[in-house]
Protein backbone atom coordinates (compact mmCIF):
# COMPACT_ATOMS: atom_id res chain seq x y z
CA UNK A 1 0.00 0.00 0.00
CA UNK A 2 1.62 2.95 -0.99
CA UNK A 3 -1.29 5.88 -1.00
CA UNK A 4 -1.26 8.77 1.42
CA UNK A 5 -4.89 9.01 3.10
CA UNK A 6 -5.88 10.73 6.17
CA UNK A 7 -8.46 9.70 8.54
CA UNK A 8 -9.76 10.59 12.13
CA UNK A 9 -9.52 8.11 14.94
CA UNK A 10 -12.00 8.41 18.49
CA UNK A 11 -11.37 10.16 21.49
CA UNK A 12 -13.55 11.07 24.44
CA UNK A 13 -12.81 15.01 24.57
CA UNK A 14 -11.41 16.46 21.29
CA UNK A 15 -10.55 14.55 17.86
CA UNK A 16 -7.48 12.48 16.91
CA UNK A 17 -6.46 13.31 13.56
CA UNK A 18 -4.25 10.50 11.48
CA UNK A 19 -1.88 11.22 7.97
CA UNK A 20 -0.56 8.45 6.50
CA UNK A 21 1.59 8.35 3.15
CA UNK A 22 5.03 6.89 1.43
CA UNK A 23 6.74 10.02 3.44
CA UNK A 24 7.11 11.99 6.32
CA UNK A 25 5.83 15.01 3.87
CA UNK A 26 3.03 13.01 2.48
CA UNK A 27 2.21 12.02 6.12
CA UNK A 28 1.98 15.98 6.87
CA UNK A 29 0.21 17.10 4.07
CA UNK A 30 -2.30 14.11 4.78
CA UNK A 31 -2.86 15.28 9.01
CA UNK A 32 -3.74 18.63 7.18
CA UNK A 33 -6.26 17.43 5.41
CA UNK A 34 -7.96 15.44 8.10
CA UNK A 35 -7.31 18.91 10.49
CA UNK A 36 -9.17 20.41 8.26
CA UNK A 37 -12.05 17.61 7.38
CA UNK A 38 -12.60 18.21 11.45
CA UNK A 39 -13.40 21.84 10.12
CA UNK A 40 -15.82 21.87 6.86
CA UNK A 41 -15.82 19.28 4.05
CA UNK A 42 -12.52 19.65 2.19
CA UNK A 43 -14.41 18.73 -1.10
CA UNK A 44 -16.23 22.43 -0.94
CA UNK A 45 -12.48 24.44 -0.70
CA UNK A 46 -11.43 26.39 -4.14
CA UNK A 47 -7.67 26.13 -4.02
CA UNK A 48 -7.79 29.90 -4.82
CA UNK A 49 -5.06 31.59 -3.16
CA UNK A 50 -2.17 29.91 -1.63
CA UNK A 51 -0.25 30.65 1.98
CA UNK A 52 3.74 29.84 2.55
CA UNK A 53 4.53 28.47 6.00
CA UNK A 54 7.65 28.23 7.64
CA UNK A 55 8.44 25.89 10.91
CA UNK A 56 11.53 24.93 12.68
CA UNK A 57 11.86 22.21 15.64
CA UNK A 58 14.11 20.06 16.99
CA UNK A 59 12.34 16.78 16.34
CA UNK A 60 9.91 15.57 14.00
CA UNK A 61 7.21 15.18 16.69
CA UNK A 62 7.19 19.07 17.33
CA UNK A 63 7.75 19.82 13.96
CA UNK A 64 4.29 17.87 13.11
CA UNK A 65 2.35 20.03 16.22
CA UNK A 66 4.15 23.19 14.87
CA UNK A 67 2.82 22.31 11.55
CA UNK A 68 -0.84 22.11 12.83
CA UNK A 69 -0.58 25.16 14.47
CA UNK A 70 0.86 26.71 12.06
CA UNK A 71 -1.96 25.97 9.91
CA UNK A 72 -4.67 27.00 12.53
CA UNK A 73 -2.82 30.13 13.25
CA UNK A 74 -3.70 30.80 9.23
CA UNK A 75 -6.87 29.45 9.12
CA UNK A 76 -7.96 32.25 11.69
CA UNK A 77 -6.20 35.39 11.36
CA UNK A 78 -6.68 34.80 7.20
CA UNK A 79 -10.36 33.76 7.94
CA UNK A 80 -9.16 30.86 5.08
CA UNK A 81 -9.54 27.50 4.74
CA UNK A 82 -7.63 25.27 3.09
CA UNK A 83 -7.77 22.18 0.98
CA UNK A 84 -4.67 21.09 -0.65
CA UNK A 85 -1.01 21.21 1.19
CA UNK A 86 2.81 20.45 -0.42
CA UNK A 87 5.32 20.28 2.19
CA UNK A 88 8.90 19.79 2.39
CA UNK A 89 11.03 18.57 5.18
CA UNK A 90 14.58 19.43 5.29
CA UNK A 91 16.31 18.07 9.14
CA UNK A 92 14.64 20.45 11.36
CA UNK A 93 12.76 22.92 9.07
CA UNK A 94 9.40 22.62 6.88
CA UNK A 95 8.90 25.21 4.53
CA UNK A 96 4.73 24.23 2.81
CA UNK A 97 2.25 26.01 1.07
CA UNK A 98 -1.69 25.69 1.48
CA UNK A 99 -4.19 26.31 -0.85
CA UNK A 100 -7.48 27.51 -0.14
CA UNK A 101 -10.27 30.25 0.28
CA UNK A 102 -11.77 32.99 2.38
CA UNK A 103 -14.35 31.41 4.40
CA UNK A 104 -18.09 31.45 3.00
CA UNK A 105 -20.55 30.86 5.28
CA UNK A 106 -23.18 30.07 2.37
CA UNK A 107 -20.39 27.68 1.25
CA UNK A 108 -18.64 26.27 4.03
CA UNK A 109 -20.83 24.73 6.11
CA UNK A 110 -18.79 25.09 9.49
CA UNK A 111 -18.76 22.04 11.45
CA UNK A 112 -15.79 22.72 14.74
CA UNK A 113 -13.49 25.05 15.15
CA UNK A 114 -9.77 23.66 15.54
CA UNK A 115 -8.42 25.38 18.69
CA UNK A 116 -4.86 23.71 18.38
CA UNK A 117 -3.10 20.73 18.04
CA UNK A 118 -1.99 19.02 21.03
CA UNK A 119 0.80 16.08 22.36
CA UNK A 120 -1.37 14.18 22.98
CA UNK A 121 -1.31 10.67 21.37
CA UNK A 122 1.64 12.16 19.75
CA UNK A 123 3.18 9.89 17.06
CA UNK A 124 5.57 10.38 13.91
CA UNK A 125 7.10 7.33 12.52
CA UNK A 126 7.74 4.92 10.25
CA UNK A 127 6.04 1.69 9.91
CA UNK A 128 7.68 -1.53 8.76
CA UNK A 129 5.24 -1.44 5.21
CA UNK A 130 7.22 1.93 4.24
CA UNK A 131 4.38 4.02 4.80
CA UNK A 132 4.62 6.93 7.51
CA UNK A 133 1.92 7.64 10.06
CA UNK A 134 1.72 11.07 12.42
CA UNK A 135 -1.17 11.75 14.34
CA UNK A 136 -1.97 13.88 16.86
CA UNK A 137 -5.01 15.08 19.44
CA UNK A 138 -6.26 18.24 18.02
CA UNK A 139 -8.80 20.42 20.52
CA UNK A 140 -12.07 21.70 19.65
Amino acid sequence: MSAAYWEHFPHPADMGIRGIGPSMEAAFEQAAMAMTAVTVDPSVIAPRESVNIHCEEQDAELLFVAWLNALVFEMDTRRMVFCRFVVHIEADHLTAKAWGEGIDLHKHEMLVEVKAATYSELEVRHRDDGLWIVQCIVDV
